[in-house]
């Protein structure tokens, strides 16, 4: 069952937070920070399946060298709480193929990101070797400052706002529906919340049934049912690595029990569409 999941989060300097560690992390490769000296490792992480940077077509070359944009990015910021990047991590359909993963995610920042005169440097995650098979999941970094043929210029405040993240969230949807869809799944994700979802359902549920048709009634109740559950907790960038990792602490043991839950909810619901299935073809 695909599942919506889009978090934006800063990284910043006051959190004790490297936007060269972050990419070094993310991208498994190695880094040299030039400011602190500190080399970065993560040659060794498994589970990255492809990396790429996206820039506008008037950035200059060395923005496609991760380690070379990182390191200019903390240059170009001198204040010891300075926002240094914008992570955006999001699931992507287990029902899609790899190719199809990495063409949706190239897709979505270049509308979303690049096209507004950001850098995004992607890297695709497999799922964990402890977890749900089905977790394949994306991070972007961002830059905060846009880019011009010279280097990066001043910070665009704009892309702070709440209207942006929330144009964000939409887009992701619409993307993830329309991949769905062109590779013949008839899995939809929403990235409204699971009340609104739900609430939507039982209404489209009643004017069904005052309409007299019982099929279109029964399916969104199942969906109504699916909807019933608790959203799944945001995880902390420290807590989603002690995840893959497979370190059990608090807040990813209440992770695990909400995506356990929703699991079991989509399997009655599931079974109930198999039901409504049966009596459809016997009516």
């Amino acid at each position: 069952m695909a599942i919506y999941h889009l978090r934006a989060t800063m990284i910043s300097r006051s959190a004790g937070r490297s936007a060269t560690g972050a990419a070094a992390y993310r991208s498994g490769e190695l880094i040299h920070d030039a400011r602190t000296g500190l080399d970065f490792d993560y040659r060794a992480r498994s589970g990255v399946t492809h990396v790429e940077i996206l820039a506008p077509d008037h950035a200059p070359a060395w923005v496609h060298d991760r380690a070379a944009l990182w390191n200019r990015v903390e240059a170009a910021e001198t204040r010891k709480n300075s926002q240094l990047a914008r992570e955006v991590r999001v699931a992507l359909p287990a029902e899609l193929s790899h190719a199809a993963r990495v063409e949706l995610v190239r897709d979505f920042c270049q509308r979303s990101f690049v096209a507004r005169g950001m850098v995004a440097d992607i890297a695709l995650h497999a799922p964990g070797r402890e977890g749900d098979e089905r977790n394949h999941h994306a991070h972007i970094l961002l830059t905060t400052r846009e880019i011009g043929p010279e280097g990066f210029g001043a910070k665009n405040r704009d892309w702070n706002a709440v209207e942006m993240l929330e144009g964000w969230r939409e887009a992701w949807a619409r993307d993830n529906n329309r991949a769905l869809e062109r590779c013949g799944h008839e899995e939809r994700i929403d990235h409204r919340t699971l009340e609104a979802q739900r609430i939507e359902a039982q209404e489209r549920a009643t004017a069904a049934h005052d309409r007299g048709d019982e099929a279109e009634a029964l399916r969104q109740t199942v969906r109504a049912v699916e909807l019933d559950r608790d959203p799944l907790p945001q995880l902390s960038a420290g807590a989603w690595q002690m995840k893959e990792r497979g370190i059990e602490v608090a807040v990813v043991r209440v992770w695990r029990e909400v995506k356990a839950q929703t699991a079991e909810v989509a399997r009655v619901a599931e079974v109930l569409a198999g039901q409504v299935r049966d009596w459809m073809g016997r009516a």
